[in-house]
């Protein structure tokens, strides 16, 4: 008989606060006919993976979650994180997109399980070969943010010479969202907490705003765009302040702006935008277009903190605080000898500018 083969992981346990992650030995997945084996390199926190790890969702989504993932505690879903980048291991005898050897980074959609040092995923999910010259730790924040700003983004039809307001820009959706509206030349305004100012400067934002200074639906001030990333602004001022023809975007609605937003829609004569399913399709189109912008240069993931991965709590506690700025890195490989966090402040993007 086969000895089973191991790995380290960290385990969600409980619905609750960070240390409900606990780091523990479980047995290494083999890949199926049309699965790739990756050996995860890097994984990321974002502030959904903790509203999962709480199951604090609204109200439209905390009980079909439930229902999926398990009614008292996780069981369907053991290991949490939402994207990664790694190397190909492994490959079923059906998997004909990679090899071998390809250094891959993607979004593991709800199968979950970036917090382990190997990851089974179907060819057919959303990888992509990561861009020359991009790190693994890199590479892993560009999926899940990536694709929510660029699908927003357009979504919202932005051209050249337009205004944007970006509110939460300082996280892991928001800088890349910065980045991506500057690249389409739209003039942006990056909304967020004075420490994270300065670095969204550097993104190639024009205008910036502390939230907890100025409320920007009060200004007095008009745009074109108004992607909200935290779905908290003022649901009627922000509408007032766009122009004629405006789009407001939620990117985490509640379900009354689902409700409310048609309605508001055909009043005011401007679009009501909120987050909708996409496809596995769509999703990967995105990821290709990422990686190409990527490529040509004019985007790049912030890098806040990186930790080991027998630190993921920590990680966790990090992103509940709200302090984050851009991405906190898990550091998977070789998990057994790793420890201590890090920053990585140095890492943050150039503008835009400096690339054109």
């Amino acid at each position: 008989m086969t000895a089973v083969q191991r790995m380290q992981a960290v385990v969600w346990t409980a619905y609750g606060p960070p240390d409900v992650l606990q780091p523990q030995e479980v047995a290494r997945p083999a890949p199926g006919a049309d699965e790739v084996l990756i050996k995860v390199h890097a994984a990321t926190v974002i502030a959904g993976d903790c509203e999962m790890r709480r199951l604090q969702f609204p109200l439209a989504l905390r009980i079909p979650m439930r229902l999926y993932v398990g009614w008292r505690k996780p069981q369907r879903v053991p290991i949490m994180g939402q994207e990664m980048a790694g190397e190909v291991v492994a490959a079923g005898e059906a998997v004909a997109r990679f090899q071998v050897g390809d250094r891959l980074f993607g979004a593991t959609g709800m199968r979950f399980g970036a917090y382990a040092e190997y990851l089974c995923l179907p060819e057919k999910a959303v990888l992509a070969r990561m861009p020359a010259g991009l790190g693994y730790g890199e590479a892993a924040g560009i999926p899940v943010g990536g694709i929510e700003a660029l699908h927003f983004l357009r979504a919202a039809g932005i051209s050249r010479g337009q205004s944007v307001l970006i509110n939460g820009a300082g996280g892991s959706i928001g800088t890349l969202a910065v980045q991506i509206a500057r690249t389409l030349g739209a003039e942006v305004t990056a909304v967020d907490s004075g420490e994270k100012l300065a670095m969204l400067r550097s993104l190639g934002a024009a205008h910036v705003i502390d939230y907890t200074r100025e409320d920007f639906t009060k200004s007095g001030r008009r745009y074109d765009v108004i992607l909200d990333v935290v779905g908290k602004s003022h649901y009627g001022r922000a509408l007032d302040s766009l122009n004629a023809g405006g789009r407001y975007v939620i990117a985490n609605p509640q379900l009354w702006h689902r409700l409310r937003g048609p309605l508001s829609s055909w009043r005011s004569g401007k679009r009501v935008i909120c987050w909708t399913n996409r496809t596995t399709s769509e999703e990967q189109a995105l990821l290709d277009d990422l990686a190409a912008m990527v490529e040509a240069g004019t985007l790049r993931p912030v890098i806040d903190r990186r930790y080991p991965l027998a630190q993921t709590a920590d990680a966790h506690r990090y992103v509940d605080s709200g302090r984050k700025q851009g991405n906190v890195i898990i550091d998977v490989a070789d998990a057994s000898g790793a420890s201590g966090a890090s920053s990585d402040q140095e890492q943050i993007a150039p503008s835009p500018e400096s690339n054109s």
